[in-house]
């Protein structure tokens, strides 16, 4: 049967290797950050809502590049597109240590298989004008950035070099 899902930046992980499993292995050998995709509880959290576009961020790799390659797996038409907006990971003015309010530490949560997004949605909607929340995660939490970003919060994504990541969120002006 020919399968109909076209690869996008806005295809779900989880959709994508629900259609075409062959492509599991193909983004593991890509990014091998792809891996934890084994662990059940991932899958049916972060696989399900986090997109090909997200997923690119989360790997370091281009948007292009990732679809291309998988398409080219698949047979499909290979993707062109200037490049993604990526997420924002220059200190920016808003920035001030003292002005942090609340902080979160994501990975017992996470080895907990346990997902940190509701409560921090829910730490941002109570977070003051000019505060900072700060959010600490063992790999980029793309998803979750872009859904403080539609409920209208900058963010600053800081990597560390233990390929930890901290993400600073504040209310835009």
């Amino acid at each position: 049967m020919e399968n109909e899902l076209i690869i996008t930046p806005k295809t779900k992980v989880l959709q994508l290797i629900e259609a075409y499993p062959q492509l599991e292995a193909v983004l593991i050998g890509y990014v091998p950050a792809f891996k934890k995709l084994q662990n059940p509880v991932l899958r049916k959290t972060v696989a399900k809502i986090a997109t090909i576009q997200q997923a690119a961020a989360i790997g370091n790799v281009k948007i292009e590049d990732l679809i291309n390659k998988l398409r080219a797996e698949i047979g499909q038409d290979l993707f062109n597109q200037k490049e993604n907006a990526m997420y924002n990971t220059e200190k920016p003015e808003w920035f001030n240590e003292t002005n942090i309010a609340t902080e979160l530490d994501a990975r017992p949560m996470l080895a907990a298989g346990e997902h940190p997004v509701n409560q921090v949605v829910a730490d941002l909607k109570n977070l003051e004008t000019g505060k900072i929340f700060k959010l600490v995660a063992p790999f980029l939490p793309a998803p979750l950035i872009d859904k403080a970003s539609s409920l209208n919060f900058d963010h600053w994504v800081s990597k560390g070099n233990d390929d930890i990541y901290t993400i600073y969120f504040s209310a835009k002006k």
